[in-house]
């Protein structure tokens, strides 16, 4: 099974500085990206603005997760989590009907947790959909999309990125874990099977519905703290609102900080800040 690329359509160099963090640096860098995304949504409300925010990929790529982290401290009177189960005839016939019924209103952010995009990846990959209501799709999409843009809409689209390897793994943590075991199916068994047949409808879906209006963002999930921030981080970039300009990651001194301790007459360098905290407690409570 071939690696996907995972090349963005839409690329800042400073989000390499999200890769490889520890966990006390993520946190930091999330809360600080979650207040800023609580600025973006009160300038929504306020000013009646609509964002639609899509998370498309493979199963296990990291959708629910990475929406969880965009909507944790989210006012929940303006915000909706849309995930569509199998559709009837009459929407499988209506495809983007469908979704136009579940788009923004005024003052509102909806997160998609796998888009009208289905009908690029998964229905074509699995026989869901028939070859002429693939094409229809791809088709019409683009149309249908600036058209809601033009209408006021703002449209963001993440394509979440993972390879087999790495997806592999969060199936077998899946069908252990005593609380996640429901989301491991016999569907994305076979869909896993299919590998290939999935890329080439992902290629043939980037290549043919990301324009300068409504571009396709390519993440790297493989690293969910880099997946989870990068995609917030986008968000804040892209939106027009009177606090994102120059919004960029912490300094790299500053997410990676570390921490120095004395214990009994030994020095422990290079801490995190959870390491320095359980050290610190053990020093109190010990009276080390």
């Amino acid at each position: 099974m071939e690696p996907e690329s995972t090349k963005p359509y839409a690329k800042k160099k400073f989000y390499a500085k999200y890769k490889n963090l520890d966990r006390a640096s993520y946190d930091i860098e999330k809360k600080r990206l979650q207040a800023e995304l609580l600025n973006l949504q009160y300038w929504l409300v306020e000013n009646d603005q609509r964002l639609a925010i899509c998370f498309d990929g493979r199963d296990a790529a990291g959708k629910g997760g990475t929406i969880k982290r965009f909507t944790e401290y989210l006012n929940p009177k303006h915000y909706r989590v849309v995930e569509l189960g199998k559709p009837t005839p009459a929407e499988s016939r209506s495809w983007l009907n469908r979704y136009s019924r579940r788009l923004p209103k005024k003052g509102e952010i909806v997160f998609f947790d796998r888009s009208w995009y289905n009908r690029a990846l998964i229905e074509p990959t699995m026989g869901y959909c028939t070859e002429r209501q693939y094409r229809y799709f791809m088709k019409k999409v683009i149309d249908w999309e600036h058209e809601l843009i033009a209408n006021g809409m703002m449209l963001i689209k993440f394509y979440l990125s993972v390879d087999s390897e790495t997806q592999l793994f969060r199936f077998k943590e899946r069908i252990l874990h005593p609380l996640k075991y429901w989301k491991y199916t016999k569907n994305d068994e076979r869909a896993r099977i299919k590998w290939m047949i999935f890329s080439k409808y992902k290629k043939q879906m980037l290549d043919r519905t990301s324009t300068h209006q409504s571009p396709w963002v390519v993440v790297d999930s493989n690293d969910k703290f880099y997946c989870r921030l990068s995609c917030m981080l986008y968000t804040i970039s892209r939106i027009p609102y009177l606090k994102r300009q120059d919004f960029k990651p912490l300094d790299g001194t500053m997410i990676s900080r570390k921490y120095r301790l004395d214990l009994n007459g030994v020095a422990f360098n290079n801490l995190t800040h959870r390491q320095f905290v359980v050290l610190d407690r053990l020093k109190t409570e010990c009276k080390i």
